[in-house]
């Protein structure tokens, strides 16, 4: 999922905050005695403070000021029209509250519904909301009085505008291919076309790292989830939030340009990670189903392209994309809505689709075999929203596909499910499969395959071999061969628990990781000197449940059970480096909480991350040694990434929110950039 998804996981939260949404602007349409009055007063007041007690953190005092999705007005209405209160309130129990899905009373359930109908105009009566069949006649209509009473309709989508040509054509194809080696740039999500997030620098190193310190900061006014990766190309860098792009002077933070997008249709996750530059192009993907490109130097808009639609469920983009020669490579997410996934090619000149191909088979092709029921493979899940590497020598493009849906009941998908929890190596020129390594046959834990990165070379049984790193929320590093297709070793990251274990049992079953664990959006580093990899994992373990039922609801969120996490207070994470050759743990560092950030290390032998707690971290590459501690006052779960400008090294790092799952304050999208004195 992209979790955690969001995906990780990541999508979780947002059904939740869409999952009281369902309750809220209801309508019996049965009689007009029914529409004077669905709840009484003390029901509402009932639900008012069980709201503000489990979900106002997320969602907000005024149900639309969290950072959580809205649960008044426009963006509701247009998830949620038509649709019956009985399929929200099934999504709501099973659910809601994220990480306690049925944890609550029915009558609690019930009693927010009747608040959330009351904040957006329904009157009260002498009668209290009850959960029975009679909500499948409630229907979502806005009602007059409430915050907003207009459906907002998806934008039109105009005649395409011809490509414009931007005013230079900077980077060009062989920078991108020698980006590995470029220490003065960072022109790849993960530094490089294989993602090794290796730098060649060595200004700072173990000797003077305690002297780092914050030269300036960037706050991007937004307090939705930061998972941006920044490019920095000639001393301009390049970063994302939800629907902005901004670029700023990599040195001083000062703003060059802005560019601010307007939904134009329904965002379904809101988390971006990032864009990709080439030849004068900055290129990015929204929430609800575009991609567009914009001028370098201007911000510009060159061309726009309407990709899937997201108002009829075709899902949203929240990856960073690739471009390679002519082409933007993306990937569809998220699994949770129930989305049958791809990964496209697109043309950089206007955004027109070169290939495609399906994560879940169409009946017919290869792979479909590995699914019992036709039926579920066109909701069968299989996103794609963590990065994508390349081996741009050899042409193959590698991608991490996210699990099977729905996550928890597998009655009626019986089989491997390919391609999900997979690596897939795609001819990056035609998309034709080339090989696969599936991580986890038939999963039924939300173990989404989330990295296939770095592509590396090391010795490995007394030979020089090519390799691919796979990391996923199973919390397993598994290490490939790249050439004979060899899978040569496999160590767990975090804790792992009952991960064969059926999910079969009336009481739950107590497994780790659980859906928020394991190893999320940021994957593993590699350091050709010390010949270590360096990941950072999720330690969070919680309770399963399979439901009786698997219930479709489109546009929201498909698990087919729920999911119980332990209290925040007993998760943890952790930074493993792991020795290349042998697959044998070298050291550890333990934080506190959850490690999503970034990691990257250099030539003079460090490692750069952070912390949910706000710490950004500098650790001897060696030993495990904490260098050098910072708190950037705001949770760190984006790009930390290193550059040269003139001669001096800088280290940058995304600091602010988190998805409201993680339990952490919500704080202001920030770029800190740190430098020696």
């Amino acid at each position: 999922m992209q979790h955690l998804r969001y995906r990780s996981t990541i999508v979780l939260g947002s059904a939740v905050c869409l999952i009281l949404c369902g309750l809220l602007l209801t309508s019996r349409t049965v009689t007009s005695a029914q529409q004077a009055g669905l709840f009484t007063d003390i029901q509402a007041a009932r639900g008012q403070a069980l709201y503000d007690k489990k979900c106002a953190a997320c969602h907000g005092n005024q149900l639309d000021n969290g950072t959580a999705a809205a649960l008044v007005g426009s963006k509701f209405m247009a998830k949620w029209t038509g649709k019956s209160v009985d399929d929200l309130y099934y999504i709501t129990k099973t659910q809601m509250p994220y990480g306690a899905g049925d944890s609550l009373k029915v009558q609690e359930y019930i009693d927010v519904v009747a608040f959330v109908l009351k904040a957006n105009g329904y009157k009260s009566g002498a009668e209290e909301l009850k959960a029975d069949d009679s909500l499948k006649q409630v229907k979502i209509l806005a009602q007059s009085g409430s915050k907003q009473t207009v459906a907002a309709q998806p934008g039109e989508t105009k005649a395409a505008a011809p490509a414009g040509i931007p005013a230079a054509k900077f980077p060009t194809q062989a920078e991108l291919n020698a980006a590995a080696t470029n220490s003065t740039d960072w022109l790849v999500s993960n530094h490089d076309y294989g993602g090794q997030r290796f730098v060649d620098l060595k200004q700072i190193n173990g000797r003077n790292a305690a002297t780092l310190r914050p030269v300036c900061m960037y706050q991007a006014s937004d307090l939705k989830a930061f998972h941006t990766n920044p490019l920095v190309y000639r001393g301009v860098m390049y970063l994302t939030t939800s629907t902005s792009t901004m670029a700023i002077d990599a040195t001083t933070c000062k703003q060059k340009w802005r560019h601010n997008w307007r939904p134009r249709s329904i965002e379904v996750w809101p988390p971006n990670r990032g864009v990709a530059i080439k030849d004068g192009r900055v290129v990015r993907g929204t929430t609800d189903g575009y991609l567009f490109a914009l001028d370098m130097e201007t911000g510009k808009e060159l061309w726009v392209k309407k990709v899937v639609d997201s108002s009829k469920n075709e899902g949203s983009f929240n990856m960073a994309p690739v471009i390679f020669e002519n082409l933007v490579l993306m990937g569809l997410g998220i699994s949770e809505q129930g989305v049958p996934g791809w990964i496209s090619a697109f043309k950089l000149e206007d955004g027109e689709q070169v290939w495609r191909f399906n994560t879940i088979p169409k009946p017919g092709e290869p792979g479909s075999e590995t699914w019992s029921d036709a039926r579920i493979m066109a909701t069968g899940g299989g996103g794609v929203w963590a990065p994508m590497s390349l081996d741009a020598e050899a042409g193959v493009l590698y991608a991490p596909v996210a699990n099977p849906a729905p996550d928890f009941h597998d009655d009626s998908r019986e089989g491997a499910n390919l391609y999900t929890n997979t690596m897939l190596a795609l001819d990056v020129r035609t998309g034709k499969l080339k090989w696969y390594y599936q991580a986890t046959p038939h999963d039924t834990h939300d173990y989404d395959t989330t990295q296939v990165s770095p592509l590396f070379e090391s010795t490995v049984g007394g030979k020089k071999r090519k390799l691919v790193a796979v990391t996923g929320k199973d919390g397993m590093l598994h290490v490939l061969d790249r050439e004979t297709k060899e899978h040569l070793y496999e160590v767990p990251v975090t804790k792992r628990l009952n991960v064969e274990v059926p999910l079969k049992s009336t009481e739950g079953t107590y497994v780790c990781p659980g859906v928020q664990g394991g190893v999320q959006w940021n994957g593993p580093a590699f350091n050709p000197r010390t010949n270590l990899l360096y990941v950072n994992a999720v330690d969070w373990c919680g309770t399963f449940r399979e439901a009786k039922e698997s219930r479709f609801v489109p546009g929201q969120i498909y698990m087919g059970g729920t999911h119980i996490a332990d209290p925040l207070d007993k998760a943890r994470g952790w930074l493993t480096a792991v020795d290349a050759t042998t697959g044998k743990v070298a050291w550890k560092y333990e934080s506190g909480k959850p490690m999503l950030a970034a990691v990257t290390t250099t030539s003079g032998d460090v490692v750069f991350t952070g912390e949910l707690s706000g710490d950004f971290l500098t650790l001897d590459a060696k030993t495990g040694k904490v260098l050098y501690r910072f708190n950037t006052g705001g949770a760190m779960n984006g790009g930390v990434i290193s550059y040269a400008i003139n001669g001096k090294q800088y280290v940058a790092a995304a600091s602010g929110s988190a998805s409201g799952f993680w339990q952490v304050p919500a704080g202001s999208s920030t770029i800190v950039i740190f430098s020696l004195p």
